[in-house]
């Protein structure tokens, strides 16, 4: 067999991706024919700027529950090394690939005779899963604590508000890199941090919950019961790293969540909370004037109930808009991480540790670092537009 042309290459990774394209394209239409039913979602796509980032950032998504879920798109196991293929270019055909195997190393081999086309879209797995859900637990405890900060101001606003300044006060790469280190993880701090940061979703949507159906104790009860068991169960077996001393977790543990994992999980939400924090406490101070918080106050709600279904949905524009943004800015942190082998498993195809190990030998062989530094560009910049669309949206409520 004979080395692709890169027409070959790019026509094959297209037809690799299939899957990708067919889901694209239906999400479009059907979100586009109900966009009028589906609120700030649907206006998204009035935005020509806003359907561009939507369209990259689910191309990534679809990407990474394809290779990770069902093993789709990828051409070959991304940590396998195949005799043969180290440095090999793009097109490169492999020697002796049997009958089942894909004959080709489409976006070449690295140092250590793996598939990089391969690497780059399973390492969007690694992005999609942590970025997102770092993310809403950041914003859970940001909301949780910077709306009765913005509403209640006084003291309680002074403390949260200090110790927000005293962590934000610190570099950011400097604390992820303390946070991250193996020295840290050994004193258990990790799991202890996610035993507090962890929660605030359980704190949140009791309250949420509460403050909505206080007025049918009934109802309120039996939704509030299911809802704690299963949120419980969930923290439990999330704060509960393998290997874990605490007899207690590991005796009703679901899952087990690898310690390098946890750790970076539990460093994204510290570093992003107190952000997040000063935007909703900002936000709430804004808000808490208006005339319909002031007569929902005369109709006798809740302080909670004032905050969380008059104060927060009114505050929902800036809070979509961020968070689109602050995704972009844990998958470049994620990213920085994997480049200084930091909280991940090294030999994970996580984009930033293979631009590391590509880059040693970027003068003579560039494709295994340039693949996964466009997929990592591609996304922050689709998260980029997709919150200008947003916000472009949201501007016109």
């Amino acid at each position: 067999m004979e080395l692709l042309s890169w027409g070959e290459i790019i026509s094959r990774i297209l037809m690799q991706l299939m899957p990708v394209w067919i889901s694209l394209v239906v999400l479009f239409i059907l979100s586009i024919m109900y966009k009028r039913k589906l609120g700030l979602y649907g206006k998204l796509f009035d935005s020509t700027i806003g359907m561009i980032g939507f369209a990259i950032v689910m191309f990534w998504v679809f990407a990474g529950f394809y290779a990770g879920a069902l093993d789709w798109v990828v051409t070959h196991d991304p940590l396998s090394q195949v005799s043969g293929m180290k440095n090999k270019v793009p097109g490169t055909p492999m020697r002796g690939a049997e009958e089942n195997e894909y004959a080709y190393f489409l976006l070449g081999g690295d140092t250590l005779a793996r598939d990089v086309f391969s690497r780059m879209i399973a390492g969007s797995t690694v992005v999609i899963v942590i970025a997102p859900l770092a993310t809403l637990f950041a914003f859970m405890a940001g909301i949780t604590l910077g709306l009765p900060a913005g509403y209640y101001g006084g003291r309680l606003d002074t403390a949260l508000s200090f110790a927000a300044n005293l962590i934000l006060a610190f570099p950011v790469i400097l604390l992820f890199y303390l946070l991250v280190t193996p020295e840290i993880r050994l004193t258990g701090m990790p799991q202890y941090m996610a035993a507090v940061l962890f929660a605030f979703p359980l704190i949140f949507c009791t309250v949420l919950i509460n403050s909505r159906l206080y007025i049918v104790p009934q109802k309120r009860n039996i939704v509030l019961s299911g809802a704690l068991f299963v949120l419980l169960m969930l923290y439990i077996s999330l704060i509960n790293e393998a290997g874990s001393k605490i007899t207690l977790f590991n005796a009703i543990d679901l899952f087990n969540v690898d310690g390098g994992l946890l750790t970076v999980f539990v460093s994204v939400v510290f570093v992003n909370s107190p952000t997040v924090f000063r935007i909703v406490r900002g936000l709430a101070m804004d808000i808490k004037t208006r005339d319909y918080v002031a007569a929902a106050q005369t109709r006798g709600e809740g302080p909670w109930y004032i905050m969380l279904w008059e104060i927060l949905p009114n505050a929902r524009g800036p809070l979509i808009v961020d968070f689109c943004l602050r995704i972009g800015y844990t998958t470049i942190l994620l990213g920085t991480l994997g480049f200084f082998g930091l909280g991940l498993e090294p030999e994970s195809p996580n984009w930033g540790a293979t631009i590391n190990e590509g880059r040693k030998l970027l003068s003579v062989y560039p494709h295994p670092a340039l693949a996964p530094s466009f997929a990592l560009l591609s996304l922050v910049l689709g998260l980029n537009l997709l919150a200008d669309g947003l916000r472009e949206e949201s501007l016109k409520d």
